[in-house]
């Protein structure tokens, strides 16, 4: 027989205390492969103990990395031993990020193959934009039968313009291009800021990144990159998360170890609802000032309400007083969360890719099952605000995404455990 976990929230307990930040899911994910452009020893600091990560070390292993690491501390990476260019297709199906071995293995060998990615299944995510930039740099690429494969004698920079913004774009032709003959210009590009942190982190080892954040990213190709110590940025959508969970529990939380730049849109959101939110330098104190009221939400690129947000989001405004609705812009399926929220007593109705939220006054413990990463997020922030026992299954897709964050809701007083069931 096969054993599985769930997790027991028995809700209603207001959360109060302080609590840190891990380190960032996005960021990790884009720093990890590009360790494979070094030529020499990394030392990443600040990683989290996430299913991804321990997804990404598995891969380099198998490429011939020798990976030493230590789960939420620091991950030690010697990329010198790496003699393969193609990546197992069951590995790489473990999640969206397996893809960014794509532009690392590209501009480190000439050369990748990477099966389609794996990841949540939250709606269409097209990598033409990638090949596009691939092939702008002077690469042969292509995706047949799931398998994407990319290879060029020499990449060349030059000027490429997305068709859209595409943060994973963005990042797989930086990678590509770090290490290409000439000056690469991306325009159009992604400025979320885990874009930043990835390219900081190529700064450090020798590479020459301009305009990260900004939407013209300026690329002088190097020869070499050697080996460096980097500490990532704090996790965005974590610090959203906790920010929501402190809204939607009538807590008062200080979040230590954040950003609070990288959170304004949220913050502009739940200041408009009445949650009392005050920025410090690196944290974010939230606390419950008066009934909630219900607000619109859009989805957008960065700077504007992050994506992945918006289903946390829709929890908390279950019970906010009135009537709010929220349009997703990214993802055509990121509503698939609604369903499981309907058993708990909210009342929502989705046409096409907007969520009409009529406020309930209360949300109640219900058996409901994770769909994906952030579909899991709301189920947690719902189950903290029921009256009565939730009880959340398939876990794995938040195990994926949040380290640890059982510990860390009941380190701020919530009745949350985690149990085995057969």
């Amino acid at each position: 027989m096969v054993t599985k976990e769930r997790l027991l929230i028995n809700g209603g307990n207001p959360l109060v205390g302080e609590v840190h930040v891990s380190g960032g899911k996005n960021t990790s994910a884009a720093v990890i492969p590009a360790v494979l452009l070094a030529d020499d020893v990394c030392t990443i600091e600040n990683i989290p103990d996430i299913e991804d990560v321990h997804a990404l070390a598995d891969i380099l292993v198998s490429l011939g990395a020798k990976v030493d690491y230590e789960p939420g501390v620091h991950i030690r990476i010697d990329p010198r031993g790496i003699d393969g260019w193609q990546v197992d297709y069951r590995k790489a199906k473990k999640l969206r990020a397996s893809y960014y071995f794509l532009g690392a293995l590209l501009g480190r060998c000439g050369r990748a193959e990477v099966a389609y990615p794996g990841g949540c299944k939250i709606g269409s995510r097209p990598i033409d934009q990638h090949l596009k930039g691939f092939m702008a740099l002077g690469a042969e690429a292509e995706e047949r039968g799931g398998i994407i494969t990319a290879k060029a004698e020499q990449l060349l920079g030059t000027d490429i313009f997305f068709d859209m913004v595409t943060v994973g774009g963005t990042i797989n032709v930086m990678l590509a291009a770090v290490k290409a003959q000439g000056k690469t210009v991306i325009y159009n590009a992604a400025k979320e800021p885990h874009i930043v942190d990835l390219a900081n982190f190529l700064n450090s080892m020798g590479a020459n990144i301009k305009g990260a954040g900004t939407d013209v990213i300026r690329i002088k190709g190097v020869p070499h990159l050697h080996g460096t110590t980097y500490a990532v940025i704090p996790d965005q959508i974590e610090t959203g998360t906790l920010m929501i969970a402190a809204a939607a529990t009538r807590g008062d939380v200080t979040i230590t170890g954040c950003i609070p730049t990288h959170m304004e849109a949220l913050t502009a959101k739940l200041l408009e609802m009445g949650v009392r939110v005050t920025d410090m330098d690196d944290a974010i104190r939230v606390r419950f000032q008066q009934a909630y009221r219900a607000v619109n939400v859009k989805t957008q690129v960065y700077p504007g309400f992050p994506t992945d947000l918006q289903q946390p989001m829709c929890a908390l405004l279950t019970t906010a007083h009135g009537t709010s609705i929220v349009q997703e812009t990214i993802f055509e399926q990121r509503f698939r969360h609604i369903d499981e929220l309907s058993r708990m007593g909210a009342q929502v109705r989705v046409m096409d890719r907007t969520a009409i939220i009529e406020g309930v006054a209360q949300l109640y413990g219900a058996p409901v099952t994770t769909t994906d990463l952030r579909a899991g997020a709301a189920l947690l922030v719902a189950g903290l605000m029921a009256q009565g026992t939730t009880e959340i299954y398939e876990l794995e897709y938040i195990d994926r995404g949040y380290e640890h964050i059982e510990d860390k809701l009941r380190s701020l007083g919530a009745d949350i455990h985690r149990e085995a069931f057969i």
